[in-house]
Order: C-alpha cells, then structure tokens, then sequence
C-alpha cells in the first residue's frame, strides 16, 4: 500500500529538502518505488539536491493545469533506477497551486510508488498546507534550537487539525528528525539537548542526524548524502530512519562526541 509521507518544519533551513533527499534515497535503496515532489514553488531546490537540475523540462504546475503528463514531468534518477523527482517551477506563483489539481497527482503518484514523499516550503502558507494536507505521515525536522522547535511544535498541530486525515477523526502519524545535532554543543549549554527537544514536542524521535560536512558537499555536487558518502555519519542517521519508517523497530544512535588530537593522545596514554 502506498504512503504518502509530508517532511516539514515551519522554519526555514532546517534541512527539510536535504532530508527528503536522503530519505527519498535510502528507501530507494532499500528496494523501495520512490517519488519526491517538490512543494516549493517559486524557490524550487531539491532538483539540485538531486542533481537534476538540467533535466528540469515540466513541473508540477504543468501537470496540475494540464500542459503536461505526469509521465513527461517526472524524472527518474539516474543513479537509484526506483527513485523519481516531480520537480517544483521555479516561475509561477505558489496560488498556482490548487486542492484539486495536488489531489489528483497525489492519487495517480500513489498507483505508480511505494513512497510519494512531499518537500514541504517553510512557512504555513498554501503550498505547506498542501504538501500536509494528504499525508499518512509526516517527518517533522527540527534543529535542536528553541525557535526551530517552537514552530515544530505548530507544524506538529496543523497536522493534527489540518488535513485529510484529521477531517475524518484520523491522526496523521507524526515522527521527529533531529538534524545538524553537535553533542559537545549540546553538553556546553548552546543547543537543547535531545531529551529536551522530545519533551517539549512528545512524537517518536525517528532519528539524530549529526552536524556533518559530508551533507553540505554532497548537496554542491548534486547527490543525496546517503548516496555520496553511505558510510559517513550522517548518512548511517538517515539510513537507519528510512528503516525505521519501514517498520524496523531500531534504537536510535545518539552521535557521539569529537575527540581532539590532545584527548585522543591523553586517552590513549592513560590506557
């Protein structure tokens, strides 16, 4: 059975794009038919996330109007052969957009793929609340700061007042991504802490991506990070929440804290 999967936040640059990327990937690579479509109509960006950019030729506002097949606008990666983009335009406006025209995309992407996964903008406007409306389940990501997580907190209530799901009585499944998560940061005082997060937010933490430069180079060479370097850190995070999306019951892994050249001499001595 389809799912259909909403990666949002409220605030912007908190790694919602970078995230439907590499969750997109690792579902994909686990075997898994895979969409993303991009919501962010205008500021389109997961197009080069995916390095897909020059394959751009229609878009989701296309299809929704009617002067393109969902067939012709869907670009299939090259690399993951299962995994496919609907990008965003990049020149409409975001009121071009309409319930109807995303119900029906979202209706024919279901009997095409396991997983159509949604990139939701930052905000609460129209193309947020549309990229939400048809979810089954939702991946908020959050930065462990407090105004991250208090628009977090109203992302986590719209989706429990205002989508298909909730009209019917229904609750739309709801998981936490902790991203660009530093555990000496968090130690000092200058990040809340994980058990801080969850408690202000009380869904099931799906995952701890870690501060990591390998994301950042892999999204300026049009990669998802899960794809360019699988063994890095923050890929392992990723892989591990894709699973866990898929049903695996997985203890999360909490990244652990750098040891400089001075620290790692000491501790070695001490040994």
């Amino acid at each position: 059975m389809s799912k259909v999967l909403v990666v949002t936040s409220g605030k912007g640059g908190v790694g919602k794009t970078t995230s439907t990327a590499a969750l997109g990937a690792a579902l994909a690579q686990g075997g898994k038919k895979v969409v993303v479509v991009d919501f962010d109509v205008g500021l389109r960006n997961l197009d080069l996330i995916l390095g897909a950019e020059r394959r751009v030729v229609f878009d989701l506002i296309n299809v929704i109007q009617g002067d393109a097949k969902l067939s012709q606008a869907l670009i299939r990666d090259k690399r993951i052969e299962n995994l496919s983009l609907l990008p965003a335009s990049q020149t409409r406006d975001k009121d071009a957009l309409t319930d109807e025209g995303v119900a029906k995309v979202i209706a024919e992407l279901k009997e095409k793929f396991d997983w159509v996964i949604c990139d939701s903008p930052a905000g609460i406007e129209k193309g947020a609340m549309l990229a939400m409306y048809h979810a089954d389940m939702a991946v908020v990501v959050t930065n462990p700061e407090v105004s991250s997580v208090r628009d977090s907190d109203r992302i986590i209530g719209m989706l429990d007042s205002k989508t298909a799901k909730s009209e019917k009585g229904e609750r739309v499944e709801k998981h936490l991504l902790i991203t660009r998560y530093d555990p000496a940061r968090a130690a000092r005082g200058e990040m809340l802490k994980v058990d801080d997060v969850l408690e202000i937010l009380s869904i099931p933490l799906l995952g701890i991506v870690p501060e990591s430069e390998e994301v950042l180079k892999a999204s300026n060479v049009g990669a998802p990070v899960t794809l360019n370097n699988p063994a890095n850190a923050a890929s392992r995070a990723y892989f591990e929440a894709a699973r866990r999306l898929s049903g695996e019951d997985l203890p999360v892994t909490m990244p652990m804290e750098k040891q400089g050249f001075i620290a790692k001499l000491f501790g070695r001595r001490v040994a």
